[in-house]
C-alpha cells in the first residue's frame, strides 16, 4: 500500500518492468492543485485537501471546480500516445468549514459518463472514493469531465493515465474504440487487507489495479484460505495478473456449500464479469474432486467448473469470462458444488460495459470556441469538454443534432438571446454549418455582419437584433436560400439593403430592418441615394470645407483690390478738379519762392558782409 501512495506523488513513472513488446507502458499521474504537477485543467481553484479514505493517495491539494465558474470543467490532457488505457479518478474533499464536505456530480471520459457520486461515498473505503474505465485513446489526447448536479461543487484529489495492453480485457469482438470498461467492482476474496497492483509487485502493464480485500460472502457461509506456494499461469498477458491475488481465496462451508456473492448494479445494463481461480486447498488433490457450476442471477453461465482439469494442474491460475445483461438492481454470481462438497473463488472483478459517445465535429467544437472567447462569454456557461456528450450534459445555449452520414455530433442552434453579451461575431462561425438557427438579440455585440455567414447554406433564422452592429448588411446574405427570418432591427446598420433580400419578402420570408437609421432600399425605410462610403462621406466634408476656406480667402482679396482701386480713383479725382488746380500752382510757387530767397541768403551770407554798410 505504502509503495502505491508514494508512487501517486509522481507526475510520470518511469521504472517500469520491459514486458516482451520492448517498452515501458506509458504513466501520468496528477497531484490536483499541487503548484508543480498541476496542469491541464480549464478552470477551477486549487486548495486544502482532506482525503476520505485511506485508498486515497496522501495528497495535501485538490482542485475544486465551483458552479459559478460553469456546469462543466475538465482536465484536457495532451501528447497521450494512441493506445489502451486505465484511467483513474480520485475524489477529495476541500478542507474548509465552510464547504459542503461531499459534493455529488458527475464524471466523463471522452464524453461518456461513466459515474455518478451517489451520497455517502466519502464514508466508504471501496472502489467509491474513485471513478475508473478502461478506455482506448487514439486522437493523442484524453478529456476528463467534472458535471455539476448542484449538490456541492466538484473536488478532485488525483488523476491517472496508466497504458495496458491493447488485448486487456478482451470480453469478445465488441470490444475496441467503441467500448469503454468502468470498474463497478473488483475484490481479491480471502485477502486480509485491500492492494494496488505495486503492492504485488505486479506487472506495471496491469495498469496498477486496486484490489479491495473481501475476508467473507457472509456470516458463517464461507472462510478464507490463504498459501505461499508458487502460482503458476498468473502474470500473463494480456492482462498481466499478480501471482499474489491467487495466494488467498474464499471456500464455502458445510452449513452453506454455495458460495454466493451480490453487489447492487445499475438496471438495464451489460455487465462484463471476470472470475478468478486456483486451486490452493490441500484437500483437493486432482481432477474431479471439486466441481461447480457458476450461476448469474440464476441463470448458469459455466458448468462443471474443474478449476485442476481446465488449468492443468494445481496451484496454476485459472479466469473465466462472461458478459450478461442485468434487467433488476443486483448482480447476484453463485458457485453450486456438484462434485465434493465446497465451492472456491480467489478474486472477482465486474465491470459495466459503456457504449462510447459519438464526439461532436472537431472543427466545429473549434469554432464554438472561439466564440465563446469573440463573444465574451460568462463563466457561468462553462462550455468545456465536448458540447453534445455526454448526452445528459450538453452546453447551455448549444442545440446539438446527430449527423448519420459522419456518424458525429453537430450544432444546428445557437441560443444566447439577453446574456449580456458585449463582444464581437467572428468570421470563425462559418465553420458551424450545420447551423439552422442562430439567436444573439438582446446582448450588446459590436463590430459588422461577418460576410461569412452567408455560407451557412442549411441557416434558416438569423436573429441580431437589439445589439450595437454597424456597417452595411453583407450581400452575402443574400445567397441564403433557406433564410425565412431575418431580424436585424435595433442596430446601427446603414447602407442598401441587398437586393436579394428586398425580394425575398415576396416569398412570405419575415425581415425586420427598423430602428437603423442608415438603412434604405426597400418598402418601409427611405430611399437610397447615391451609396458612399464612411470614407467617402468624410472626404467629401472634407473638400467642402478646404473650398469655404478658399472662398472666403479670395473674397478678401477681392475686397481688398477694390478698395484699393476706388481709392486710387478718388485721389485721381480729387487733383483734377478747378480749386484744387489752383491751389496746386499757389503751393508750388511759394515752394519755388521760398527756394530762391534761400538761395539768396545764402551767397550773401557766404560772399561776407558788405562793404557799403
Amino acid at each position: 500500500m505504502f509503495a502505491h501512495l508514494l508512487l501517486l506523488l509522481l507526475s510520470f513513472s518511469s521504472a517500469f518492468s520491459p514486458t516482451t513488446s520492448g517498452h515501458a507502458p506509458y504513466a501520468m499521474r496528477i497531484s490536483c492543485g499541487a503548484r508543480e504537477n498541476d496542469f491541464a485543467y480549464t478552470g477551477g481553484i486549487p486548495a486544502n485537501a482532506t482525503t476520505p479514505s485511506f485508498i486515497s493517495p496522501p495528497l495535501k491539494t485538490l482542485r475544486y471546480f465551483p458552479l459559478s465558474e460553469g456546469p462543466e470543467n475538465c482536465y484536457i490532457i495532451n501528447r497521450v500516445p494512441k493506445g489502451h488505457y486505465s484511467v483513474r479518478v480520485f475524489f477529495g474533499l476541500v478542507n474548509e468549514p465552510s464547504f459542503d464536505n461531499e459534493p455529488l456530480f458527475d464524471v466523463s471520459v471522452e464524453g461518456t459518463q461513466i459515474y455518478s457520486l451517489s451520497s455517502g461515498w466519502s464514508n466508504s473505503d471501496n472502489e467509491e472514493v474513485f471513478a475508473e474505465a478502461l478506455v482506448f485513446l487514439t486522437d493523442g489526447s484524453v478529456s476528463l469531465c467534472f458535471h455539476s448536479t448542484g449538490h456541492g461543487d466538484p473536488a478532485i484529489l488525483s488523476i491517472e493515465i496508466l497504458q495496458v495492453d491493447d488485448k486487456a480485457y478482451n470480453f469478445g469482438p465488441q470490444l475496441g474504440q467503441g467500448i469503454i470498461l468502468r470498474t463497478a467492482r473488483r475484490v481479491s476474496c480471502g485477502a486480509k487487507q485491500p492492494r494496488f497492483g505495486v503492492d504485488y509487485s505486479g506487472n506495471h502493464w496491469g495498469g496498477d489495479r486496486f484490489w479491495n480485500s473481501l475476508r467473507a460472502f457472509g456470516q458463517n457461509s464461507d472462510h478464507p484460505l490463504s498459501v505461499e506456494t508458487s502460482i503458476k499461469q498468473a502474470s500473463k498477458s494480456p492482462n498481466f495478473y499478480p501471482e499474489g491475488l491467487y495466494q488467498s481465496a474464499l471456500v464455502s462451508t458445510d452449513n452453506q456449500p454455495d458460495l454466493e456473492y451480490t453487489l447492487d448494479v445499475d438496471p438495464n445494463r451489460n455487465y462484463s464479469i471476470w472470475l478468478h481461480f486456483a486451486e490452493i486447498d490441500q484437500s483437493v488433490t486432482g481432477v474431479g474432486q471439486r466441481v461447480f457450476d457458476i450461476l448469474i442471477n440464476g441463470h448458469i453461465a459455466f458448468k462443471d467448473v474443474d478449476i485442476v482439469k481446465m488449468s492443468g494442474d494445481l496451484y496454476t491460475a485459472l479466469v473465466l469470462n462472461t458478459t450478461v445483461a442485468v434487467d433488476g438492481r443486483t448482480l447476484t454470481i453463485t458457485m453450486h458444488p456438484t462434485k465434493g462438497n465446497h465451492a472456491i473463488v480467489s478474486a472477482i472483478e465486474v465491470f459495466e460495459v459503456l457504449l462510447a459517445e459519438s464526439k461532436t465535429l472537431t472543427n466545429e467544437v473549434r469554432a464554438l470556441q472561439k466564440l465563446k472567447s469573440a463573444l465574451g462569454l460568462p463563466l457561468r456557461f462553462g462550455w468545456n469538454g465536448d458540447p453534445c456528450v455526454p448526452q445528459q450534459h450538453p452546453w447551455s445555449g448549444a442545440d446539438c443534432l446527430f449527423d448519420s452520414s459522419s456518424r458525429k455530433w453537430v450544432i444546428d442552434g445557437l441560443g444566447l438571446d439577453n446574456q449580456g453579451l458585449r463582444g464581437f461575431l467572428p468570421n470563425d462561425i462559418s465553420q458551424l454549418r450545420h447551423l439552422q438557427s442562430i439567436n444573439l438579440s438582446g446582448n450588446r455585440i459590436h463590430g459588422v455582419i461577418p460576410p461569412s455567414l452567408g455560407s451557412i447554406a442549411s441557416l434558416e433564422i438569423l436573429d441580431l437584433s437589439y445589439n450595437s452592429f454597424n456597417g452595411s448588411i453583407p450581400e452575402s446574405l443574400g445567397l441564403l436560400t433557406s433564410l425565412r427570418k431575418l431580424s436585424l432591427n435595433g442596430n446601427s446598420l446603414s447602407g442598401r439593403v441587398p437586393s436579394e433580400l428586398g425580394g425575398r419578402l415576396l416569398h412570405r420570408a419575415s425581415f425586420n430592418f427598423t430602428d437603423n437609421a442608415g438603412l434604405c432600399g426597400i418598402p418601409g425605410l427611405r430611399t437610397c441615394g447615391p451609396h458612399l462610403s464612411v470614407g467617402a462621406k468624410i472626404g467629401i466634408a472634407l473638400g467642402a470645407c478646404v473650398a469655404l476656406l478658399l472662398l472666403v480667402i479670395c473674397s478678401i482679396c477681392w475686397y481688398k483690390r477694390r478698395e484699393n482701386i476706388l481709392r486710387a480713383q478718388r485721389i485721381s479725382a480729387a487733383r483734377e478738379a478747378p480749386y484744387a488746380k489752383a491751389r496746386t500752382h499757389f503751393a508750388r510757387d511759394v515752394q519755388m519762392g521760398r527756394f530762391h530767397g534761400h538761395d539768396h541768403a545764402r551767397t550773401a551770407a557766404e560772399n561776407g558782409p558788405s562793404l557799403l554798410s
